[in-house]
């Protein structure tokens, strides 16, 4: 069954959350759950307050690709800001919930990074700029 956890949003947001994926279980993630197995965490978790990280994550299981389009366009038109996206695989559904956010950030920071270095390309045209 599919399912949904959402770590560093208000309680409001959380709400929001609930309310647009209506069909699917949304279920907040507490500070409590980083030393576990993110399986178990999918199972275990609970919480009606998860606003306790910096960023936001919306971690999807037992979805479809279709699943996760939906769940993607509908959770960014609440405008919540920036979310970090992501259906752990089998290996990391095996990792501890603090290593598999750590990734998270790290593969985040990096397409932010690529996507900067795609807009200054573009600026400068197709030639290489040689200039100090």
């Amino acid at each position: 069954m599919a399912k949904v956890l959402a770590i560093g949003f208000t309680r409001e947001e959380l709400g929001l959350l609930r309310k647009v994926l209506e069909e699917i279980p949304v279920e907040g993630v507490s500070k409590g759950h980083l030393g576990e197995v993110v399986s178990e965490v999918f199972e275990k978790a609970r919480a009606d307050e998860c606003d306790w990280h910096e960023r936001k994550f919306i971690l999807m299981a037992d979805v479809d690709g279709e699943t996760i389009k939906e769940i993607v366009n509908r959770v960014k038109a609440l405008g919540l800001g920036r979310v970090i996206f992501a259906a752990p695989t089998e290996i990391s559904m095996k990792w501890k919930l603090k290593d598999l956010l750590e990734e998270l950030i790290e593969e985040d920071e990096y397409f932010k990074a690529l996507a900067r270095a795609r807009k200054e390309a573009k600026k400068k045209g197709p030639f290489l700029d040689f200039t100090p």
